[in-house]
């Protein structure tokens, strides 16, 4: 199978001139279709620099980045753009916008694909709703939620769309622990069942078992890919 992301000898720098930093640093990593990978290491490492590259969040200086087989490097905006679309999102703090409802919060993610009719949003939102186990919720707002049932709607919202690319940073952080073995729980149960690549970035040793492989990036550098 093709891998889903192929970086080859990616680079990043920070600053210029006397404060030019590297943060990224000769980078070769393959993620596949199914597998959940753990990106870990110690803040400064590296690790959401290298996610945002992924995500198309940020523009490749250097190297070789593809996803989906689609060369990052030298693309424009909008193939940055295109590319960011087929990606779900998963950020440390939900995000959710507070006067939307549970149910609109998730059909946002299905407003950047023209493919899907608007009277098919509800039932998709709300189907995935259910799955994350918040069905019951779909027509709260985010202030009547608690901080465990908005990361399930963030991951609804992430996975609606059925992407076949999810990058999730730090999404246990702000949540206790059953909170947060529930979340990615879940996230592992839905990812697999669509047979998406899940790339999290965690400092969380609690989820660690979830994982099918796990990278530690260290100064820049992954130092170690179990």
């Amino acid at each position: 199978m093709k891998a889903i992301v192929s970086i080859k000898n990616l680079s990043h720098t920070f600053g210029k001139d006397s404060l030019k930093k590297t943060v990224l640093e000769e980078i070769n990593l393959d993620l596949h279709p199914g597998e959940i990978v753990i990106l870990e290491g110690p803040s400064g490492s590296g690790k959401t620099t290298l996610l945002t590259l992924i995500g198309a969040l940020r523009s490749v200086q250097q190297g070789s980045l593809k996803i989906f087989e689609r060369e990052l490097l030298g693309a424009k905006k909008e193939q940055q753009i295109e590319v960011r679309n087929q990606i779900g999102f998963i950020f440390q703090s939900h995000n959710l916008l507070k006067c939307f409802t549970a149910w609109e919060n998730v059909s946002m993610s299905l407003k950047l694909h023209k493919s899907i009719a608007k009277q098919d949003y509800y039932s998709l939102a709300l189907n995935i709703l259910k799955a994350v186990g918040m069905g019951d919720r779909a027509e709260y707002y985010p202030d009547n939620l608690s901080g465990g049932q908005k990361q399930r709607v963030a991951i609804a919202r992430a996975l609606v769309s059925h992407p076949k690319l999810v990058l999730a940073d730090e999404p246990t952080s702000s949540l206790d622990s059953k909170s947060g073995r529930d979340v990615v729980e879940i996230m592992q149960r839905l990812a697999k069942e669509d047979g998406c690549t899940v790339l999290l970035v965690t400092h969380d040793n609690r989820i660690l078992d979830i994982a099918d492989r796990i990278v530690h990036i260290e100064d820049g550098r992954l130092s170690k890919v179990s």
